[in-house]
Parts: C-alpha cells; structure tokens; sequence
C-alpha cells in the first residue's frame, strides 16, 4: 500500500481545484444521460457516439479520483511572504555543482498549482531537488539524490515568493 503523500496548496488553489471536482461530479448525470441516448441507437459495436461518450465518462473519472485524492491529502497554508529561505510557493534560482554559470530558475509548488504559469518549470517540494531545498537559505548548500543513484549538489541563489 502506498503512502500518501502531503500536498501543500494555497487557500485559491483549494478552492479552484475543489469547485472542478464539485463540477466534475456535478456532470455525472449528464454524461450518464449521455451513454444511455447513444446505448439506444442500436448496434453498440459500431457506435462511435457511445464509445466516445463512454471514453470522456472514465477521463472525468479518474480526473475526479485524482481530484479526491490530491484534496484529501492536502494541507492548506499561506503562501509565503518571506524571501531568502526556500519554502512551498517560492520561485528559487540555484546552480549545481558548485558551477555558478550552470543556474536553474523554478517553482516550488505541486504541478497543480504550477500549471497555472506554462513559462516556469515547476518541481515538488516531494521531489528530490524540492525535498533538499525547502527551508534552505540563500547561499546554502544542499545534496540531493538523482535517479540513477548519483548525488548532486544544489546552492541556492535566490528564493522570492511566488507572485501568480
């Protein structure tokens, strides 16, 4: 079984993620409705309608698992305000390696809440990278674990709050 793991969200991205799934479950009937028109057209093999209906009802499904899933686990808290530390909801800029040119600019934030900029690359604070900068300072250095086994070692260089 696995474990489940904390999200952290901002208060309106609670609430926007929680009115998608209270509309979600909202338009179960509906697309219910929507099966059993195109279930009576006759010959279910070849009736793309009923096929597609059925389709778009398990993609609103397991949107709305994952929507239950992702709240359920969720813990609500303020955005930062404070620069300098790495924390939730902070955009960071850091270099690996001790190489100061090789710098990264990110949020760190779930992919929820960083969908809503497509111009900046989004880590979790779960991830490996995320999980070794929360609560660093400016100009501390921390180590991480790569998927291969390798470690890398990350400074930060800046930490500001997010300004969605």
């Amino acid at each position: 079984m696995t474990e489940t793991q904390v999200t952290w969200l901002t208060q309106e991205s609670y609430d926007r993620l929680k009115a998608e799934l209270d509309q979600l479950i909202a338009n179960r009937p509906v697309i219910a409705a929507e099966i059993n028109e195109r279930r009576e057209e006759g010959d279910l093999k070849e009736n793309g309608g009923y096929h597609a209906a059925r389709e778009d009802q398990g993609q609103q499904e397991a949107r709305i698992r994952q929507l239950q899933e992702l709240l359920s686990a969720a813990k609500v808290g303020v955005a930062p305000t404070q620069s300098g530390v790495a924390l939730p909801g902070s955009v960071v800029t850091v270099y690996y390696d001790g190489d100061e040119t090789d710098t990264e600019t990110f949020l760190i934030a779930t992919r929820e809440e960083g969908a809503r900029n497509g111009d900046l690359e989004t880590y979790s604070p779960g991830s490996p990278i995320g999980g070794a900068l929360i609560s660093a300072k400016v100009g501390e250095t921390r180590e991480y674990t790569l998927p291969n086994g390798n470690t890398m070692k990350v400074t930060l260089v800046s930490a500001e709050p997010y300004q969605g």
